[in-house]
């Protein structure tokens, strides 16, 4: 983005500038162009750094990284679909067949070339035969661009389609790496677009808090509320809307049901979804309904609210997500050694989970630097055994030279906080 003094900053980490989603001549907005080819870009450069000669991409995040091309998320991850990243070359995508290839031809002109795509999964006794087809058409790509005797990395593993490329005499190893490493630092105009997303569910949740969110109503109606706001807006997908009452929110049940919200509960909702330009919204708000926090339920909230500012407070360029995870509350997370996903925190982008995740069970061990333009949801739990309610939050957040500026801004619960 263009710098100015008066800015005193850069204007992607400065959260209350926000573009609208509408293009005109007189703003530079966000620029989709430069977003292609600077995600281009960064591919590539992953690519160099793990000595891949090309990556086969078969998840729907990663294809529309490379590629630009999104047409909606039934098919992302179903394998009917697939992208060849070969270097030194344009990416090419292998589109369904019919209307599917047409308007990724039409939508899509920065792209040099469209392919049938063949859909070998759940295809039966023809699996072997189709698989072998998908293969030959990935293997033709990357004989076509001298490529096809180095290391070609894919993203996903299915034994079929690793079994079938094997034999078209591909050397296939892992290339989630480049592609998690490419995604996790985000460019200037991702930045714009988890903006816009962040403005839109500060939006939703004070909606819920304000309007939806009333004794009588059920959970299934405020999810209902948000998804519509949302769609609205023009987000291109509501993932989940967690909203979780009462008794609901001890032990934590992270969906919404039928109960009905009752004057005195604990309200714990959860955005996520993918606003207009592609980029993920995740995060939580907890609040009282019609009633006044009690001293317990003000000390769980502090418990909360403290330990996810401690934890966010530990970001900055060149800290690690051991600095981070070192102020999560023990909790499940070491006791099993495994990730609760409640004192936690991920990157965000195209998905909801990508790039870096930070949990007691292992980034204390093994430490991952965090770096400009991560971009991060942060999310703390204050659960115990017999409570009869409790707490979850959540902010996002964008790693800067300077430490960290939040791009989540709705208001938390002053009067949880003693204010």
């Amino acid at each position: 983005m263009t710098q100015h003094p008066f800015l005193a900053g850069l204007h992607e980490h400065q959260p209350r500038r926000v573009f609208s989603t509408s293009g005109t001549d007189w703003q530079g907005r966000v620029n989709f162009d430069r977003l292609r080819r600077e995600r281009l870009g960064r591919a590539r450069e992953m690519m160099e750094k793990h000595d891949l000669g090309a990556l086969i991409l078969f998840v729907g995040e990663n294809v529309r990284y490379v590629t630009g091309v999104y047409q909606g998320n039934w098919k992302n991850n179903i394998f009917i679909r697939y992208a060849v990243l070969p270097r030194g070359k344009d990416p090419v995508l292998f589109e369904t067949v019919g209307s599917d290839m047409i308007c990724a031809q039409i939508d899509a002109p920065w792209l040099h070339e469209v392919r049938p795509a063949i859909t070998w999964k759940w295809s039966e006794g023809a699996e072997p035969e189709m698989a072998t087809r998908m293969a030959a058409s990935i293997a033709d790509v990357l004989r076509e661009a001298g490529v096809h005797k180095e290391q070609i990395g894919i993203d996903i593993m299915d034994m079929v389609a690793y079994q079938a490329l094997t034999k078209q005499g591909l050397n296939i190893v892992n290339g989630w790496p480049a592609m998690s490493q490419a995604r996790v630092v985000k460019t200037v105009d991702e930045l714009e677009c988890h903006k816009i997303a962040a403005a839109h569910g500060d939006a939703a949740m004070w909606m819920a808090k304000h309007e939806w969110a009333k004794p009588g109503v059920r959970e299934a109606e405020v999810c209902a509320k948000v998804n519509e706001y949302l769609y609205r807006s023009g987000f291109d997908f509501v993932y989940d809307i967690i909203v979780a009452s009462g008794g609901n929110t001890s032990p934590y049940r992270r969906w919404h049901t039928d109960k009905i919200i009752r004057q005195g509960d604990l309200m714990i909702i959860d955005i996520n979804a993918v606003g207009p330009g592609g980029y993920f919204i995740d995060f939580v708000r907890c609040w009282k309904v019609a009633a006044k926090p009690t001293p317990k339920e003000r000390a769980l909230y502090r418990e909360c609210y403290d330990s996810l500012y401690a934890a966010i407070h530990a970001v900055k360029a060149g800290a690690t997500s051991a600095d981070v995870a070192k102020h999560f509350p023990e909790y499940d997370d070491d006791k099993y050694g495994s990730v609760s996903l409640q004192q936690f925190a991920h990157s965000i982008g195209l998905s909801l989970y990508e790039g870096m995740w930070i949990s007691r069970a292992y980034s204390l061990k093994y430490p991952a630097e965090l770096k400009p333009n991560m971009y991060f949801a942060i999310e703390t739990f204050a659960g115990h055994p017999g409570l009869e309610q409790t707490v979850r939050l959540e902010e996002n957040l964008v790693v800067t030279d300077k430490g960290y500026e939040i791009f989540t801004l709705c208001e938390h619960a002053d009067d949880m906080l003693g204010a």
